[in-house]
């Protein structure tokens, strides 16, 4: 069952793939469609489906708070072994922290809406709300040389120029307050969502490069056991201690199984990181998740 369910979200991501490498229908529409999607398509899905989600529910602020943990316990660990096991400069830290702590926020919702249906996608988007912007400072400060008051101004752009974070807010705001989506807006931002996860996949596929897997070998493998494997353990382990059950330990589960986001690349390139690096976890990443996805929500009982 969990096969069926992800086998054809990583189709579209190879269908996305051989487009972009046959230059159809032309090299530009790929980055111009990752914008409206961006910018567009994706907030809209979060406004939708954060307008209606029960955002009292004890057990979804606990997700949220076993999200940070998982994150932060990830984080760690990796400067725990920069600092004694492997230095190396932000410029390689910066990707190598974000391989275990980004997520494919694309892939992570296409994921849980097959295995749960719409009803999932409030909770996600909670998830969202919280990691995304945590994820953002955690990556800037292992890419920057400086971690102090100096980072603080870039940190905050990063934030808040960042429609996914904005369009969390606001779902927030409009479910929190009771205004939900009235005259038919809700069913315009549904149409815009629902439109986002197929576009959205098929930008993954645009974005692979393979040729980023010559280099590397040997950081790219542990990278990524690290997140494909040890992250959704350690989360399943998490979300037991926090008392979770049922959507919410999914959601945190699939969130932490899933691979880095291709914007981590972009990011890297802004500021001054290792871009090969960087290029080479994503692309290997999404191609190991067609198997360790499903592999460790099987055996974690999960879905």
């Amino acid at each position: 069952m969990l096969v069926l369910t992800i086998w054809p979200l990583f189709a579209l991501i190879c269908l996305g793939y051989l487009l972009s490498r046959r230059n159809w229908p032309d090299a530009a529409f790929w980055p111009a469609a990752e914008r409206l999607n961006y910018f567009i398509l994706f907030p809209a899905l979060l406004v939708s489906s954060l307008a209606d989600a029960p955002l009292r529910d004890p057990a979804i602020l606990r997700m949220g708070g076993a999200g940070l943990v998982t994150i932060t316990l990830a984080a760690l660990a990796m400067w725990a072994i920069r600092r004694f096991v492997v230095p190396a400069r932000p410029a390689r830290f910066g990707p190598a922290l974000q391989g275990v702590i980004r997520f494919n926020t694309y892939i992570g919702l296409a994921v849980t809406a097959g295995l749960t249906g719409t009803a999932g996608l409030g909770q996600a988007a909670v998830y969202l709300a919280i990691a995304v912007p945590f994820v953002n400072v955690l990556s800037i400060m292992a890419l920057s040389e400086s971690t102090g008051l100096k980072a603080v101004p870039r940190m905050a752009r990063s934030i808040l120029a960042n429609p996914l974070i904005l369009a969390c807010l606001a779902g927030i705001a409009l479910s929190l307050t009771g205004i939900g989506l009235p005259w038919g807006t809700d069913r315009f931002l549904d149409l815009m969502g629902r439109a986002s996860l197929p576009l959205g996949l098929l930008c993954v596929g645009a974005a692979l490069r393979p040729a980023a897997l010559r280099q590397d070998l040997a950081p790219l493998a542990v990278i990524g056991a690290l997140r494909l494997v040890a992250m959704p353990f350690a989360a399943a382990l998490i979300a037991r201690a926090a008392g979770l059950s049922g959507t919410e330990a999914l959601v945190l589960v699939v969130f932490s199984a899933i691979p880095v986001a291709p914007t981590a690349y972009v990011l890297t390139r802004q500021l001054g990181g290792d871009g090969t690096l960087m290029a080479g976890l994503v692309t290997s990443q999404t191609l190991a998740a067609v198997v360790t996805i499903p592999f460790v929500l099987r055996l974690l009982g999960i879905g």
